[in-house]
């Protein structure tokens, strides 16, 4: 049995209001899903874009080359096209180009058929109080968390 692969962005929902998620395919090479099944990946500072022919590109995701990889190996930032139903794309460029939205990466992970997927959410830069907010609740709930673990 393989281990779990699940490489997550954990700054994207604190940085961005989630607003809608989908599911896509990723375009890899044979190096590329070598070292993402070692867990040689990160999509911290990533972001989706769409091309002139209306594609979805991941920029800016990090896959370490893989070490067993000779000549063939790949460039570890390159642009990687992420697949979804066309009418999703639509959906998603008329949302970024008329409302201004973003679209980030939330979660790499492999399924159970062996192919390597990504969460990706249609999502809005929360402003710096809307931060602070975030900051606090997370602060109330562990102190009564912790209220809650002494009393009992």
């Amino acid at each position: 049995m393989q281990k779990k692969i699940n490489i997550q962005n954990k700054k994207a929902r604190f940085l961005y209001e989630i607003l809608d998620k989908y599911t896509a395919g990723i375009v890899l090479t044979g190096t590329e899903i070598k070292s993402i099944r070692s867990s040689r990946a990160s999509i911290a500072e990533s972001f989706c874009e769409f091309n002139e022919q209306g594609e979805l590109f991941v920029i800016n995701m990090t896959i370490e080359e893989y070490a067993f990889g000779n000549y063939y190996n790949h460039r570890p930032k390159a642009e990687r096209k992420l697949l979804l139903n066309k009418k999703e794309l639509k959906k998603l460029q008329k949302e970024v180009q008329n409302t201004g939205l973003t679209i980030i990466p939330l979660r790499l992970f492999i399924n159970e058929k062996g192919f390597a997927k990504m969460d990706i959410a249609l999502a809005k830069g929360k402003k710096l109080y809307d931060k602070r907010e975030t900051i606090k609740d997370r602060d109330n709930k562990r102190d009564l968390d912790r209220i809650k673990k002494n009393y009992k």
